[in-house]
């Protein structure tokens, strides 16, 4: 996969998603609700939230005041959007750092972000995998990206010379080329979703 050195080599759409993201976390750490933001910024209620949750690009105007309106400069705003030069082989996801994410106009949808990657010529294919306590199994390698939901139970998530210790709704995204195998070492079962980016 290519590596990702800016902001003008990444894809739009994880570009969107990361912008988004990063207003929504400067206006909650700013303890301001979407329609106090509406209200300051002049800009609506759902356009505002369109860009919080990734699905709008904003404008340049209406990027620039929504960080007037947040006291954020420009510059400031997008000095850490760049991915490093090398995957470091894996990003682990606590369950509680994941983000909520305010849709509009729903009632009872409460999404929650996990994280965002850029993948390029992948072939996605989904997994339930169900780990019985007397579940073995070698290490293995897959030729493209993994990532692992633990819907229920514990395990142990070995990754090269990496373990994890996952617990239900922990998340791990990682370099199938690395050698891997979940060990379920509990008396009960384990359910694992997994998604495969399958490099084409």
């Amino acid at each position: 996969m290519e590596s990702k050195n800016d902001v003008a080599s990444q894809p739009a759409e994880y570009l969107t998603v990361q912008i988004g993201a990063k207003i929504r976390q400067i206006r909650k750490d700013n303890k301001l609700k979407l329609s106090d933001l509406a209200e300051e910024s002049g800009i609506s209620i759902a356009m505002l939230s369109k860009i919080e949750n990734g699905r709008v690009f904003p404008t340049l105007p209406s990027l620039v005041q929504i960080l007037k309106t947040l006291r954020v400069d420009l510059n400031d705003f997008f000095s850490d959007f760049k991915a490093s030069d090398t995957f470091p082989g894996y990003i682990f996801c606590k369950r509680e750092q994941f983000q909520s994410i305010e849709k509009e106009d729903s009632v009872g949808f409460n999404y929650e972000h996990i994280l965002s990657y850029p993948l390029a010529r992948s072939s996605l294919e989904i997994s339930l995998l169900t780990l019985e306590p007397d579940s073995k199994r070698s290490m293995v390698t897959t030729n493209g990206f993994e990532f692992i939901y633990l819907i229920d139970g514990s395990i142990l998530y070995k990754l090269g010379k990496h373990t994890f210790e996952m617990k239900a709704g922990d998340a791990l995204f990682f370099d199938g080329n690395t050698p891997h195998v979940p060990v379920n070492r509990i008396n009960e079962k384990a359910i694992v979703l997994v998604l495969y980016f399958i490099n084409i």
